[in-house]
């Protein structure tokens, strides 16, 4: 399934649509209204994997969970979640998801939840998509606040898009952030050494 965003590609984010149900009303904040808040800070265009061909742009940081919700975490994510959209002019596409919760205990199960979910994606994914085949690795936890791990998944439909996502789930006391990079291509396009830089940066914004 191929949805287009402001003329760039989303990989495979409507297979998770398709199943959630209503999306709820959201609202834009703008990024710098949000710092000075106190919100956690969201990660800016060129703080991305670069592109070899175009420069990144992005959304406002609006209230709410994304529209439509990101593969294999999406059901998890709560109303009072943050988000922003990040798209080049190319088929590539990025998304940041923060949620504070109440306390740390909260925090860190969430972002248990979160590992949980992304360690069963393929799985997941070909279990509820019969014409989907799903491949991951796990890339490590990377040294960062109190720790961030990172993923890639590798979908293959049978009407033959081949779509490379990496994703990664990060935590800073009371907050957590989840971030997705994906585009067109396999495990070898993956910008993986990229991606965990730009997790590293994501999460020590946060505050």
């Amino acid at each position: 399934m191929t949805i287009r965003v402001r003329g760039t590609r989303t990989t495979l984010t409507a297979l998770a649509a398709l199943t959630a149900g209503t999306a709820l009303a959201l609202t834009a904040v703008p990024a710098s209204a949000a710092t000075a808040t106190g919100s956690p800070r969201f990660l800016e265009p060129g703080q991305l994997p670069p592109h070899p061909a175009s420069a990144w742009y992005a959304g406002e940081v609006t209230a709410g969970q994304p529209d439509p919700l990101p593969m294999c975490v999406g059901e998890a994510l709560p109303s009072i979640s943050l988000h922003r959209q990040y798209w080049t002019e190319y088929d590539t596409s990025a998304l940041q998801v923060t949620v504070v919760e109440r306390n740390e205990q909260r925090a860190k199960a969430f972002a248990a939840l979160l590992r949980k979910d992304l360690a069963a994606c393929a799985k997941n994914l070909m279990k509820q998509y019969p014409d989907v085949k799903a491949t991951q690795k796990y890339y490590g936890k990377l040294k960062v606040e109190e720790g961030a791990h990172v993923y890639g998944v590798h979908t293959e439909s049978a009407w033959g898009a081949s779509d490379i996502n990496l994703l990664s789930v990060g935590r800073d006391g009371r907050t957590v952030t989840f971030v997705k990079w994906g585009q067109m291509g396999t495990f070898r396009h993956a910008q993986v050494a990229d991606f965990k830089k730009t997790t590293v940066t994501a999460v020590n914004r946060l505050y």
